[in-house]
């Protein structure tokens, strides 16, 4: 039997009902196994929550402003893997809140800057950009260099990502201010109980200035951890032929 459509044409009324009908079909098999399933972010090895020094870095980044000119979020496009590296994965960011994805990138994408220079590289960065690139617009931050980082909210901090779905523990929160300083000083106290709380966590003097934990401390090793959680030799993905 040939149907005409001419009868939805026609009629208003039956046109918003088939609309509304066709739409509520389509919500329903988009939003259902959401009710379902326990998360819609594949766990990957290896991602762990932000170290308190990481978690104070990243504070100061988005302070600062700096994912308005740097994205975090390289996309499978030939380009941009050629570039930047590995594609990221959503379970990368699953303990950010919120998250740095984006597309504008007045300064490159910031996803595995992580060990790719050096603590010394990133200071004379922070402070002076254009002594190391000299067309770069970004803007110098040589205050960071001098600032004392704030200590006495950070266990505050960690309290509000675990109310967000962050698994910080009771032992993570109360270890919070001492792991930050001997993150930012290995001599400051138990750097192996650091490293048993948050795997492959890097303790450094990352200003080189041993006296006084900055904000640039703390900004360095947040710059440091992007795109270093994860084994991306041992991860497999469909994207990866774009090599």
């Amino acid at each position: 039997m040939k149907f005409s459509h001419a009868i939805f044409e026609k009629n208003p009324i039956l046109l918003v009902i088939g609309i509304l009908i066709t739409v509520s079909i389509g919500g329903i098999i988009e939003i259902a196994p959401l009710f379902y399933l326990e998360s819609t972010i594949e766990k990957v090895k290896g991602v762990r929550p932000y170290t308190p020094l990481e978690l104070s870095g990243r504070n100061i980044y988005i302070r600062e402003g700096c994912y308005l000119c740097h994205s975090q979020m390289i996309r499978a496009l030939r380009d941009e893997v050629d570039r930047y590296g590995h594609y990221s994965l959503a379970a990368e960011s699953m303990y950010d809140h919120p998250f740095q994805w984006g597309s504008k990138r007045t300064g490159p994408d910031l996803a595995r800057v992580g060990n790719r220079y050096s603590n010394e590289w990133h200071v004379a960065h922070m402070i002076n950009p254009r002594s190391l690139v000299p067309e770069s617009v970004m803007p110098g931050y040589p205050f960071l260099a001098t600032t004392p980082l704030k200590l006495k909210d950070i266990r505050d901090h960690l309290k509000a990502n675990r109310s967000v779905g962050v698994p910080y523990t009771d032992e993570m929160i109360k270890t919070a201010k001492q792991d930050l300083m001997t993150q930012a000083n290995p001599e400051a106290g138990d750097a192996d109980a650091l490293k048993k709380r948050y795997p492959g966590a890097r303790a450094n003097v990352f200003d080189r200035n041993p006296a006084m934990v900055t904000e640039m401390d703390a900004i360095i090793s947040y710059l440091q951890v992007l795109g270093t959680m994860v084994d991306l030799k041992s991860f497999k993905a469909k994207g990866e032929n774009l090599r």
